[in-house]
């Protein structure tokens, strides 16, 4: 959510940030708006300061014995007339707030410009590509032999649903435990379990509404189905106002996510990449305006961090301004290397979203020795989308003979298992 007076005092700084993201200007228009709200609080201001005058006029009259006919008249004008001056004030206030709430966050200073993926940049890339002896396939070939069952979760749910079971179920469930183990151990976040139905205000807070509600599952008693658990954990501080001592929070959640791909029809329709349901391992951080910028890479060092632990290559990227979401400020995304597609395809995005949802949720804090209170800052990212990381890992480490190898990091959690062999 934009703050109406950064753009009446920035108006050209709010067009060039649009501009950026490759979107027109709007500051006149929300101006406009804003100034006809503004003269209407005015006109009931001095509506309501001039009834109250003409009310004590009409005592004072009645008791100078003079004829109060006139203040009578306007006092009942006035009373007629400030109901209409409230419900116009409500009306514009709330088409101003839907204009507002459907703009996406302005990009920070270093977010190269740039139309789509093509244009994001490379910030470095980290371990070595491996090489095989024999020809790779892709994990939609190896992997109905180690458990991924795409016949039944077509035949369950439709398409993009996968029946996951035997090596593949474990090797998942190893997967998030690794995740969740490392964040909390090694780095410092606090883990959560959260709610995976939320009502409107939590989707609308973290900013997937209203402008995306095709893209998520609505229930049949209005709630939705969480998208991913930054919208639980990020709603988790809506509404309140936190002591700046207890700055910063960071959380972290497995959940199922839900996505409904309304944008991607044709996209991945093949295998376990691109599902309606899924896993993941986020993170949250809940901070302060001035420590969101190492938080944001602080946050994306944690998920690379499991990358490395698992031995993947993988490079980073920071998203130009056309391919960042929409509550995005700056985005680095993690991609990792695919052997059987021979290229990078994205396993994280980790974001700063400055003020941008707390304005949304009303989330604030005080900081240390003023009376005043500032709208925090949140960040998130994956670490790491669990399907896409059993891809990766699926496809990295395959053997000729169909088996998987599994990752030093990961055995302790498969009983000392050290390959996932296929079913005959």
């Amino acid at each position: 959510m934009h703050d109406i007076r950064f753009i009446r005092e920035n108006p050209e700084t709010f067009d060039a940030g649009l501009a950026k993201r490759g979107l027109p200007p709007r500051s006149a228009e929300l101006l406009a708006i804003d100034e006809r709200r503004r003269a209407l609080m005015t006109e009931a201001q001095e509506a309501q300061a001039r009834r109250n005058e003409a009310s004590k006029a009409i005592g004072a009259a009645k008791a100078r014995r003079d004829d109060p006919t006139d203040l009578m008249a306007e006092v009942a004008a006035l009373k007629e007339r400030l109901p209409a001056i409230d419900a116009e004030e409500k009306a514009t206030n709330a088409e101003l707030n839907a204009l507002l709430a459907a703009i996406p966050n302005l990009p920070l200073g270093d977010v190269p410009r740039g139309k789509d993926e093509d244009d994001n940049a490379l910030v470095h890339a980290i371990g070595t590509i491996p090489t095989f002896d024999f020809e790779t396939k892709e994990h939609d070939a190896i992997g109905p032999a180690l458990g991924l069952d795409f016949e039944t979760g077509a035949l369950l749910s439709g398409s993009r649903f996968t029946f996951v079971r035997g090596a593949a179920a474990r090797l998942h469930r190893a997967l998030g435990q690794f995740m969740l183990d490392t964040l909390t151990r090694e780095h410092g976040f606090e883990e959560a379990v959260v709610p995976l139905l939320v009502r409107e205000e939590a989707m609308f807070g973290t900013g997937q509404l209203p402008k995306f509600a095709e893209d998520s599952f609505q229930t049949t008693d209005g709630r939705w189905l969480i998208p991913t658990s930054e919208v639980s954990l990020t709603n988790s501080v809506r509404e309140q106002i936190l002591p700046h001592e207890m700055l910063p929070l960071r959380f972290t959640a497995l959940s199922a996510c839900f996505r409904s791909e309304a944008g991607s029809a044709g996209r991945d329709t093949r295998g376990y990449i691109r599902q309606h349901q899924f896993e993941k391992v986020e993170m949250v951080s809940i901070t302060t305006p001035d420590r969101s910028e190492a938080e944001h890479e602080t946050m994306t060092a944690c998920a690379e961090d499991i990358l490395v632990k698992l031995g993947l290559a993988f490079r980073r990227m920071k998203l130009c301004s056309g391919d960042m979401g929409f509550s995005a400020a700056r985005t680095y995304d993690l991609e990792v290397w695919l052997p059987g597609q021979a290229r990078f395809r994205e396993i994280s995005s980790v974001s700063t979203c400055t003020d941008f949802q707390a304005r949304r949720m009303n989330a604030r804090y005080r900081p240390e020795g003023e009376k005043g209170t500032r709208f925090l800052h949140t960040l998130n990212g994956s670490g790491l989308a669990v399907g896409r990381t059993l891809v990766a890992v699926v496809e990295n480490y395959q053997q000729e003979d169909g088996s998987v190898a599994v990752p030093e990091v990961l055995q302790p959690y498969l009983g000392g298992l050290n390959r996932l062999e296929p079913r005959g």
